[in-house]
């Protein structure tokens, strides 16, 4: 087995419900060093995060070559498994993308169903599966089991009916289960109960999103979850701390104005 491919399995084994993995996401060689460094056993890469790094908006505001650099940069730092957050495709095809992440020595990634290429319309739940599968095809053509973390949309862009919105969710990633996900991530912010339900009733491990600065890590293993990740939230948390830091230092009206 190649180093690549036992770093992609040793991140799918990460993943307990009950018993979650933290995946710090980072966005630069300095930000996965210093999460490496405290111990870590794996890292994911956000696309938010990479973006604000380099002056550019979110939601395919880079170009995955773009990304693919920044992911080499990463992966040259540290010795872990890393995922990366690819948006939705960035307009690319399966092969594309998972020949570009493996060859960048990266072994797991993010696809949301927001396509932001036209207009951030939210893909069909069969269409977002397809996609899913294509990925999972393109990685066993590769060889190495790239972790797959079909995300939707459903609940940050508040779609459709409150009422039938969880129905709709769990059915959505069901489809991208049955396609070959190995994880599932209804990004938002949940309460228990609905965290609860979505973990009770989605067949494979479901990511949740927390707050570095705010959030208790022994609350999430109850609710069944089996990955934790920060999206931009760590590196917002970072920045609060620095301008504070920074503005001790601004520039004060001379006294003698």
């Amino acid at each position: 087995m190649t180093e690549i491919e036992q770093k992609a399995t040793a991140l799918l084994a990460l993943h307990q419900p009950g018993n979650p993995v933290v995946l710090p996401t980072v966005w630069d060689g300095w930000s996965a060093t210093l999460a490496a460094g405290v111990g870590f056993e794996g890292l994911t890469v956000g696309s938010h995060p990479v973006s604000d790094s380099i002056g550019k908006p979110d939601n395919e505001g880079i170009t995955f070559d773009e990304l693919l650099h920044r992911v080499s940069q990463i992966t040259a730092a540290v010795d872990l498994p890393v995922s990366v957050d690819i948006e939705s495709g960035y307009g690319l095809e399966p092969a594309r993308l998972v020949e570009g992440l493996v060859g960048a020595g990266a072994v797991g990634l993010n696809i949301e169903d927001t396509v932001h290429s036209e207009s951030g319309r939210l893909r069909e739940a069969q269409e977002h599966a397809d996609f899913v599968g294509g990925l999972r095809s393109a990685a066993d053509a590769a060889g190495v089991h790239v972790v797959v973390n079909a995300r939707t949309d459903l609940f940050v862009k508040q779609v459709g009916e409150d009422s039938d919105r969880v129905d709709r969710a769990i059915a959505r990633l069901k489809l991208a289960a049955d396609a070959g996900a190995d994880v599932l991530y209804p990004v938002g912010r949940h309460d228990d109960d609905t965290m609860k339900r979505l973990t009770s009733e989605l067949p494979l491990p479901v990511n949740a999103i927390a707050l570095p600065d705010q959030d208790d890590l022994s609350a999430f293993g109850p609710l069944g979850v089996g990955r934790i990740s920060f999206g931009p939230f760590f590196q917002a948390a970072l920045s609060a701390q620095a301008q504070e830091l920074l503005g001790r230092w601004r520039q004060r009206p001379s006294a003698y104005a």
